[in-house]
């Protein structure tokens, strides 16, 4: 059972990766925190695991439904659920439980930050992407139509409960838009993960238990690591988010309804490799490996975007400091750069460049 430990200045906890995690879910529970449980998930989750879930308690928890979906990460929503909340009687000993993917980790860590200025909360992700990135770091928060994740804050959980056996209901294209954010964990700083991603596709993409778990464990080291030597994403955490910036930008052409995130993260990650090769800070051998191993895991969903608009797009992201946009660009497999002199005209041809692979593989005009 591998135990990853986190600390950083403000938290200290464990994510643990293991079979069967939900069947004992209620003493681990009881271990990290002694209020009262509330469970935020979505109705598609707990059809599918509340009898393993509930299995493991005396008494009941409180159950809040979220419904699923990045149109659901809104302030709207945490308001609701805090209502739910204070009108069920949680106080500020109860303990919140984020049994979903990404969007529930998000808005349940950023309900835990502000309801009654602060609970405890626990991450149990739901899907590969949650199980490898957003759960873990603390990061949480919600998007507004300017952009995605603007409204937030940093809250680190009690623990995060990775429980493999989840991933064996998956839709297929959620596990392959997951494993584009291990792609990613291999590109910017695992050349052994990318290269065992390489070399066992098959296995991987047939959910295949024991690669799914070394995939889980060695993505999640690379996460835990960055975040461990930089908390606030002031330097070194930057380069979690290669892929992200017109990733983002795709999310939000797309009013967050046509792609996956780790899809539009698999485009992003094309894109900035497009933008490294430009720079000459990588070979042409380099980039074909690292695109030919982000399509291997797709196909990723196309869709209908300008390069001008999703460059555009860029200016509302988060990463923006001081009207300066920082892009993470690879230098070789395993190793990135944080770069804060792209111009426009670079990124638009490297987003030109990306474009014209998604439609020259689909046909799209």
């Amino acid at each position: 059972m591998p135990v990853i430990s986190l600390k950083t200045p403000s938290a200290a906890y464990d994510i643990t990766i293991a079979s069967g995690l939900l069947r004992t879910l209620a003493p681990r529970l009881n271990k990290l925190a002694k209020g009262r449980p509330f469970i935020v998930t979505s109705p598609e989750i707990w059809g599918l695991w509340h009898k393993q879930v509930l299995a493991s308690f005396k008494q009941a928890p409180t159950v809040l439904f979220l419904p699923s979906g990045e149109a659901h990460k809104r302030l709207s929503s945490v308001e609701s659920l805090a209502q739910q909340l204070a009108t069920a009687g949680a106080d500020r000993d109860s303990l919140l439980i984020a049994f979903g993917g990404g969007v529930i980790g998000d808005v349940t860590g950023f309900l835990a930050a502000i309801y009654m200025r602060g609970i405890p909360y626990v991450q149990i992700p739901t899907t590969l992407l949650a199980q490898v990135d957003s759960s873990i770091g603390g990061k949480t928060g919600v998007n507004l139509v300017a952009g995605k994740n603007l409204v937030g804050s940093f809250n680190h959980p009690l623990a995060v409960l990775a429980d493999t056996d989840i991933l064996a209901t998956l839709p297929p294209e959620q596990l392959r838009a997951g494993l584009q954010e291990s792609i990613k964990a291999g590109i910017i700083r695992d050349p052994k993960l990318f290269k065992y991603m390489e070399q066992n596709a098959d296995a991987i993409l047939k959910g295949d238990a024991k690669a799914l778990t070394h995939v889980v464990t060695a993505s999640v080291r690379v996460k835990a690591d960055v975040v461990a030597n930089d908390e606030r994403e002031s330097g070194l955490r930057m380069i979690l988010n290669y892929g992200h910036t017109i990733g983002h930008a795709i999310e939000a052409a797309t009013s967050y309804k046509q792609l996956l995130h780790g899809e539009a993260v698999g485009w992003g990650s094309i894109a900035a490799t497009h933008l490294g090769l430009s720079r000459k800070l990588i070979t042409q051998a380099q980039s074909d490996r690292i695109i030919a191993l982000i399509l291997r895991y797709g196909p990723l969903s196309p869709f209908k975007a300008t390069a001008a608009k999703l460059v555009a797009l860029t200016s509302g992201d988060k990463k923006n400091r001081s009207g300066t946009l920082s892009f993470i660009l690879p230098t070789g497999i395993g190793t990135v750069q944080i770069v804060r002199d792209v111009t426009q005209p670079e990124l638009l041809a490297a987003t030109e460049s990306m474009l014209a692979l998604m439609r020259a593989g689909t046909g799209q005009p």
